[in-house]
């Protein structure tokens, strides 16, 4: 009984095939189908490399939502270089919320040389021709992204060089804390004095000629601090005209989550727009002459996500590639074939009717004649 039920399923099995075997004594060779399927395993070769290669490779995906989170603080990374001495300028925050100045403890004031050193210069123009290509073509960002890492960074290099040259600009860095909403920070001359009504900086000891607010900005970023990602104001190097001019950067900072196989961070994007003017009173230019970073807090979050092409998708789309070519190819090969026996078949024909015989009483005979083995001696 169980041979039997083994026979029964076997040739149950045997009706559901649907690859059933031809005989060799049936199938056919030819040259044109070797040269066809000789086209379809290089194409079939061709395209599953370059598919191996898109299963390898990541995108970013961005999603969007309502930023929920108003109570945290916003940390605002500032490496900034200043061509006048320390004891001359100061670095503060308004919050334009609270009316009141931020705290800006958390920053450095180093007395540094204004001009940068050969390799210095070298990675600052490396660094503005990224930016420039980061502007033409916004698709290197995704870039950025997937290749950041926490050993990177984008500051410039310390001075190799033994200068007896003494200081003569001042080097602003470090973080500081502030509320999420729309603020201002700026360095301007004189120290910053906290005051009811507002702020004032002490700047009626400081004469007007030594006034320069040509800047360097090596670093400005918004959150959790992720080295490896350029910021749009990173490399900025502006050099002042007039000893009175008034640096101003309009900011829009975008919250940002990145999530991608390296690193998992809270971050900031941001966009800005520049202008600079002199400060001249009698024109009309009215102002206070410094460095102004008017920053606004967007209300839309971005989640952006490096993702990877599932496995199960790779082996259905190269199953599509090798099974769409073979069909592709067979079919063409087939009407291939069809056309040229039609073509042969009539070049056939019009040589079977061209041949004539003649006959003993004077007709023709279109038909070929019968050879026989008398004829051949």
């Amino acid at each position: 009984m169980r041979r039997l039920n083994r026979k029964k399923t076997l040739n149950l099995m045997k009706e559901l095939d649907a690859f059933p075997k031809v005989p060799e004594s049936y199938v056919e060779t030819s040259a044109s189908g070797g040269t066809v399927s000789l086209i379809a395993f290089t194409t079939i070769a061709f395209l599953t490399i370059m598919e191996f290669m898109v299963y390898r490779d990541t995108w970013m995906k961005y999603e969007y939502e309502v930023d929920k989170d108003f109570t945290s603080k916003l940390r605002i990374n500032i490496d900034i270089t200043v061509a006048m001495r320390c004891q001359y300028v100061g670095a503060d925050v308004l919050d334009l919320a609270e009316t009141m100045v931020a705290s800006a403890d958390g920053l450095i004031y180093e007395p540094v040389i204004f001009e940068l050193t050969p390799q210095q210069k070298e990675l600052q123009r490396m660094l503005q021709l990224i930016q420039s290509r980061l502007q033409e073509e916004h698709s290197l960002q995704d870039v950025i992204f997937k290749s950041a890492f926490k050993s990177a960074s984008t500051a410039l290099p310390p001075r190799e060089d033994n200068s007896l040259q003494s200081p003569d600009a001042c080097r602003i860095h470090g973080h500081l804390y502030v509320n999420k909403v729309a603020g201002n920070f700026h360095i301007t001359v004189g120290k910053a004095i906290p005051h009811p009504r507002g702020h004032a900086h002490l700047a009626a000891l400081v004469s007007h000629e030594s006034y320069n607010f040509s800047h360097r900005i090596d670093h400005l970023s918004f959150g959790e601090l992720i080295p490896g990602i350029i910021n749009p104001l990173d490399g900025t190097e502006k050099i002042a005209s007039d000893h009175n001019q008034m640096f101003q950067y309009f900011i829009t900072v975008v919250p940002t989550k990145l999530h991608t196989y390296k690193i998992s961070a809270e971050t900031h994007q941001f966009s800005v727009t520049e202008r600079e003017r002199v400060i001249n009173h009698a024109a009309g230019s009215h102002g206070v002459s410094g460095i102004f970073m008017k920053y606004d807090i967007s209300s839309l979050m971005v989640t952006v996500t490096e993702e990877h092409m599932p496995f199960w998708q790779f082996l259905v789309r190269l199953c599509g590639i090798i099974g769409g070519i073979f069909s592709t190819t067979g079919i063409l090969h087939g009407f291939g074939r069809f056309v040229a026996e039609i073509i042969f078949c009539r070049f056939r024909l019009g040589s079977y009717r061209s041949a004539s015989v003649p006959l003993p009483d004077g007709h023709t005979s279109n038909h070929l004649p019968l050879i026989t083995d008398n004829s051949t001696h």
